[in-house]
């Protein structure tokens, strides 16, 4: 039997980084496997809602570190979006 990997904790900066993973790989920007389902963007717009969500029912509640690193990765995903949604490529076509 393979060793277990140990579980990094439980924290919201863990939760945001793995909204932020989730949400990457459905607008196809990583690549874990080579059998990887293609992009899907509709997936991808729930993770950012998910945080965007989050940002708005934690306001006044988190540390300076916990807020800029939401902050930054909504602004980050919310760009990337617009980069890979539909709509963008009928703009630039």
């Amino acid at each position: 039997m393979p060793e277990e990997l140990p579980l990094p904790p439980a924290s919201f900066e863990f939760l945001i980084i793995s909204y932020k993973t989730q949400a990457e790989m459905h607008l196809g920007l990583l690549k874990l496997s080579d059998d990887q389902p293609p992009p899907d963007v509709r997936l991808a717009r729930h993770f950012i809602d998910m945080m965007a969500m989050l940002q708005e029912k934690t306001k006044g509640n988190l540390s300076w570190e916990e807020e800029r690193l939401l902050n930054n990765t909504l602004t980050e995903l919310r760009f990337r979006f617009l980069q890979h949604s539909p709509d963008s490529e009928k703009k630039s076509s």
